[in-house]
């Protein structure tokens, strides 16, 4: 039998207050709705708790046995709900996200004042990780969403494509390629190219782009962030191939960009969520701002 949570709020109301009228006026019903609820509760569970008269209401002997445990579990949810919507207030009020550190430094600051204008009072922690990370995080529950890569393979999180970015060649202003609009692959096979450490997910997809032609590539360095290769990129030291936003996270007025063609690579950044858990509403709000910002940076 499943717990008719209605019907026994019928019961308990009823019973405190000797009457039909008063309880269906108490819960905002008609005396007929009323006795629908509660004659419902009493075939479901098989026993006659209340004595109607026309002149009044009685409790049968069972219902005065039974009115104490109602009345304790009628209590007992009420404790659970209100508990249960605390915790959902509570969560409200925190927003934790993952987000790629390029995107952090170029799209958060805008976008957090923005939000802190309309929703002053509410907390937001973000960790400014590499992609591997922030799913982990995002999968685990200890943050709400991730703006990251999205990566197919990912099964166990609910994946939401934003934008596409594109892969870049980066040089100094003074460098005799600033003159071009794009590049070929081909054309800098000769040129010292600064490599990005697989562990950022960028390596992987500029690898299974260019297949077999990535061994022909001149790879002299490699570094760990992006933003160390677009420093050693101004120092002279070589040129990078980074996603078109890193650049912009970095303040180098000597550097420039050049598309990359023959072939273009892109990597797609998207929004992670555990899979099954709706977003809360102020995290609704904020992920959109960050997509609106996304959308205007590429």
């Amino acid at each position: 039998m499943h717990l008719d949570i209605l019907g026994l709020q019928a019961f308990v109301c009823i019973a405190e207050r000797g009457s039909f009228r008063a309880a269906a006026a108490h819960l905002n019903l008609s005396q007929t709705a009323l006795s629908h609820r509660m004659r419902k509760f009493e075939d479901g569970v098989g026993v006659s708790l209340l004595s109607r008269t026309t002149r009044q209401v009685a409790l049968t002997p069972a219902g005065s046995e039974w009115l104490p445990r109602a009345r304790r579990l009628l209590d007992e949810m009420t404790a659970a709900l209100d508990h249960l919507s605390g915790m959902a207030q509570q969560t409200e009020q925190r927003i934790v996200l993952g987000c790629l550190p390029t995107i952090a430094v170029v799209c958060l600051p805008d976008v957090l004042t923005v939000f802190r204008r309309d929703h002053p009072d509410i907390p937001v922690k973000v960790y400014d990780s590499s992609a591997s990370d922030i799913a982990a995080r995002v999968q685990a529950g200890d943050a709400d969403f991730g703006i990251t890569i999205v990566a197919a393979n990912r099964w166990d999180l609910d994946l939401k494509p934003l934008v596409k970015e594109p892969f870049v060649l980066v040089c100094r202003r003074d460098d005799a390629l600033a003159a071009r609009s794009s590049v070929a692959w081909a054309e800098i096979e000769h040129l010292p190219l600064i490599r990005i450490s697989a562990e950022t997910g960028n390596r992987i997809l500029i690898d299974d782009a260019l297949g077999a032609r990535k061994e022909m590539l001149n790879w002299r360095y490699e570094v760990q962030r992006v933003t160390t290769a677009v420093a050693l990129v101004s120092s002279g030291v070589g040129y990078a191939i980074v996603p078109k936003l890193a650049i912009r996270a970095v303040d180098s007025p000597n550097l420039m960009t050049l598309p990359l063609v023959s072939p273009g690579i892109t990597r797609t950044l998207g929004v992670i969520t555990r899979k099954g858990h709706a977003l809360a509403p102020l995290s609704s709000v904020l992920l959109g701002l960050i997509t609106q910002a996304l959308q205007r940076q590429i």
